[in-house]
């Protein structure tokens, strides 16, 4: 079958991040002997610049079975802004108009956002056959509720609404994602699947210390989304301990201002590739994942990152990363943006540090092995059977086969 991958967000191959959700996703389906579409954007979302497409690495991708196409997309600075709606608007439709000229597809899944793009899909699925997956991936509108009253968004909300209805099936990162598309009327359920990572390789080093200290690592976007100021008053707080951030972003001058005040406690490593990242993380004892609630985030790829490595997790997240972390017993939770609260944490982590870091890595074994988690999700789009729409009209709903 010829699958079809929207999605305009994630890294491709030789691009120095990680491989994320939805190329281990097309590599699942590849494995599976699909023929596969991988849809993205010219733009490059995580380094904000436009991309230069490696010909080698797309040669490699396409003899493993994937196809990159390119469809235009605007820049945009910010992650949360009109002119990154409005980017998202116009790729959308870019894709319809690339995708109108292509051999189509028997299925489609389609990343949830861009809204706008999931719309699209749905209307050109509908005209060829083919089935559709939206898969959440972050929670929009809601999200934007942080910066906009709520009545300015039911345009998003109806846009929301009307891809998670006509879904042939939804998948979610996370199990507060299923709750909120059961919120909008949808009544065949949502399936979870956690983002994925590669587990390959040989395991982390968990009895590595140097010195007393403890270790804290941050690697992520250095953006408003992230309390990493409360983090560094944590830190000030502390005796034998220290904070290393890893990224870019629309804080970070902000961020070294606050850490002066600290010397010698909070270093800045910049944008890491892949390998950098592996080295950044092998060398910390905790991961921090600095993230409100309101955020509307259930399990961020954070949570991934550092249990691969075998680091303990210190998340103001609650909701289900705390459930996560009770149940292997892999770090502590603290109070968003309360520094005091975030030191206590640090501090009852320390006595039982080396059994928090062991079990997180155990964590990531249980619950973010890539290849289990895409090899199922191949599994169950392929068996879908109760598909809420048939077209073109002579077609009746079959297995995904």
């Amino acid at each position: 079958m010829i699958v079809w991958i929207v999605n305009p967000f994630d890294a491709l191959p030789a691009e120095g991040h990680r491989p994320l959700r939805f190329w281990l996703m097309a590599e699942a389906f590849a494995r599976a002997g699909h023929d596969v579409v991988y849809w993205t954007a010219d733009f490059n979302h995580i380094a904000k610049r436009r991309r230069t497409p490696d010909a080698d690495a797309l040669a490699r991708s396409a003899a493993q079975g994937i196809r990159v196409e390119f469809v235009h997309e605007p820049p945009y600075s910010r992650n949360i802004g009109l002119k990154r709606l409005w980017a998202h608007w116009r790729w959308a439709d870019n894709w319809a108009k690339a995708a109108a000229k292509s051999a189509p597809p028997g299925l489609i899944v389609a990343s949830s956002p861009p809204l706008s793009a999931a719309a699209k899909v749905l209307r050109f699925a509908r005209g060829v056959g083919a089935k559709v997956v939206v898969d959440v991936m972050d929670a929009w509108p809601e999200t934007f509720e942080r910066i906009a009253p709520r009545w300015m968004l039911w345009p998003l909300r109806r846009i929301a609404r009307a891809n998670y209805l006509g879904a042939d099936a939804v998948t979610t990162v996370a199990d507060n994602y299923a709750a909120l598309v059961a919120g909008y009327g949808r009544r065949r359920p949502a399936r979870r699947f956690y983002h994925g990572i590669d587990m390959s390789g040989p395991p982390p080093d968990l009895e590595r210390r140097t010195g007393d200290r403890m270790k804290i690592a941050y690697a992520g976007n250095l953006g408003s989304t992230y309390d990493l100021a409360t983090a560094i008053e944590a830190v000030g707080l502390m005796d034998g301990a220290t904070l290393a951030v890893a990224g870019k972003g629309a804080q970070e001058s902000m961020l070294a201002d606050a850490a002066r005040r600290f010397a010698g406690k909070v270093s800045f490593a910049g944008y890491l590739d892949e390998e950098g990242l592996r080295r950044f993380l092998a060398s910390a004892d905790v991961g921090l994942v600095p993230m409100s609630p309101e955020s509307c985030v259930g399990v961020p790829y954070k949570f991934a990152d550092y249990s691969r490595a075998g680091l303990a997790i210190v998340s103001s997240l609650g909701g289900e990363s705390d459930m996560l972390l009770a149940k292997y017993g892999a770090g502590a939770s603290y109070r968003a943006h309360d520094a005091r609260s975030l030191a206590a944490a640090l501090r009852s982590l320390s006595p039982r540090l080396a059994e928090a870091k062991a079990a997180s890595r155990r964590m990531a074994e249980a619950e973010f092995d890539a290849t289990a988690i895409y090899d199922e999700y191949v599994g169950f789009v392929m068996a879908e059977r109760s598909y809420a729409f048939s077209s073109p009209k002579t077609r009746k709903p079959t297995r995904l086969e």
